[in-house]
């Protein structure tokens, strides 16, 4: 079976978020199973990763859209070395920047690279069995090899959808079909919802499957997605849910390069006390304390604008009984509110902007992992922290009520219920609790270890999706 995963983010190459992640791990385990090939496609980007590796030219070739004509060029990495094929377009003055979002023709550049991306594989006669589109930026794939005659050969490709975060649904008004390659006006309903063309609700509508991922997720979009909710409803047969893995080849606490040291389950007390002492030193925090850490994008589905609350009413509360340690950007406010903590509290650490190396630290040296959010379609925060032995505490919502069980039902990590700080200082008090009953704290440090959020399972189940 060969299957292309269409993505604008991919790790190493280019990653915002999670999105990266799950599109540089999932082809990779599809590639363990007999008979699979599956690769990514994604745009050129000038960064590291593309002058750091070697690039064969396998397609070049025009595509017109409006009054402009652009060259399409398609390149191939020589060596394999995510173990799948990576195949990166290149369209000057569209798909040739910095990086992936953030433009204010994102739109037009989310169209060429589809439109590029299917005039490839058209002209050179390449006939996958599954188009896999992550995300509205690829969403209207379904729509094009469907109703676009200059796709003709491809209609028969089987397209799926994966929902990674409907908060985002590329909506564009109606004078940007110009850009668009030719169909019939007839068919211009399965782009439209709400008097705007809807990428995402265009690839519910024209993909044959689509998924959300994790099951708690997909229960939400049934009630909750910003307006789609009764496409969703009406198209629900065939919607899935499927938890993302994690790449447990990356995260992987006794091989990991980022770590000061390394540890596994038999060690993982003294590894993890090892790495916060470490880190606590670097920011001059007291490694005797329990350490609370958040790390992600501050925006308001991750709940970051409770953070500069959670982080003053916790140590305040406590009497300064924690450390806390934020790793982010994002929304120029919460940056600044934080920023304004650090001189008051001697005990809260901030590191602006995102640093992968540090992230892998802060996991290892964590005794808890916070995650306010209030939308979480799947998570993968948690699955890292669990995966170095650091408690999540977490909002029950989407992927993560999926993932993580409060330690009063049986599991191993503190659930709260609604998106406000009080609730969070309270989750975190009951984590101090935890943390002062030594014998408690070290059986949820291994139990956490012992969970598995390998990719196998997730890729199995996508198998069976791209089957159906």
């Amino acid at each position: 079976m060969k299957i292309f995963n269409l993505s604008m983010e991919c790790y190493p190459v280019a990653k915002v978020g999670g999105l990266a992640d799950v599109v540089g791990a999932l082809p990779k385990y599809l590639n363990k199973i007999d008979g699979v090939e599956a690769s990514v496609v994604m745009p050129w980007y000038n960064r590291p990763f593309v002058h750091e590796h070697e690039f064969e030219v396998v397609f070049q070739g025009w595509i017109h859209q409006s009054y402009h004509t652009y060259e399409v060029t398609v390149m191939k990495e020589r060596s394999k070395a995510l173990g799948f094929d990576l195949y990166l377009v290149k369209i000057p003055g569209l798909l040739d920047r910095d990086n992936p979002y953030g433009y204010w023709d994102e739109s037009q550049q989310f169209l060429a690279f589809q439109h590029g991306v299917l005039h490839w594989l058209s002209a050179m006669k390449i006939l996958p069995d599954v188009l896999h589109c992550h995300d509205y930026h690829t969403g209207l794939v379904p729509f094009m090899i469907q109703n676009c005659p200059e796709f003709e050969f491809l209609k028969d490709v089987k397209t799926i959808g994966t929902i990674h975060n409907g908060e985002y649904q590329g909506q564009m008004r109606w004078d940007m079909v110009q850009y668009f390659p030719w169909f019939r006006g007839e068919q211009s309903g399965l782009l439209d919802w709400d008097g705007w063309i809807n990428p995402l609700a265009a690839m519910l509508k024209c993909s044959h499957a689509f998924n959300a991922v994790s099951k708690g997720y997909l229960e939400e979009l049934f009630h909750s997605l910003r307006g789609l909710e009764p496409l969703v409803r009406q198209e629900y047969a065939k919607a899935y849910g499927i938890i993302n893995g994690i790449d447990t080849e990356v995260w992987d606490p006794e091989t990991d390069a980022f770590l000061d040291f390394n540890f596994g389950k038999e060690n993982a007390l003294d590894g993890k006390w090892r790495n916060k002492k470490e880190l606590c030193e670097e920011y001059g925090l007291n490694a005797n304390l329990p350490l609370v850490s958040f790390i992600g994008r501050f925006a308001g589905e991750k709940g970051a604008d409770l953070l500069p609350d959670i982080v003053w009413k916790s140590i305040q509360q406590t009497y300064g009984g924690l450390n806390i340690i934020i790793l982010g950007s994002g929304e120029k406010q919460v940056e600044q509110q934080l920023i304004d903590l650090q001189p008051i509290y001697s005990n809260f650490a901030l590191d602006l902007g995102y640093k992968e190396y540090l992230s892998h630290k802060i996991y290892a040296s964590s005794d808890f992992l916070l995650m306010p959010s209030r939308v979480e379609p799947c998570g993968l925060n948690q699955m890292y922290a669990m995966r170095y032995g650091t408690v999540p505490i977490v909002r029950y919502t989407g992927g993560l009520r999926d993932t993580v069980a409060d330690i009063s039902t049986g599991g191993s990590g503190l659930n709260f219920g609604s998106a406000t700080a009080d609730d969070a200082v309270h989750a975190i008090h009951r984590a101090l609790h935890i943390y002062h009953d030594q014998g408690l704290m070290n059986n949820l440090v291994h139990s956490n270890m012992n969970f598995d959020f390998s990719w196998e399972k997730s890729a199995e189940q996508y198998m069976a999706l791209y089957s159906v």
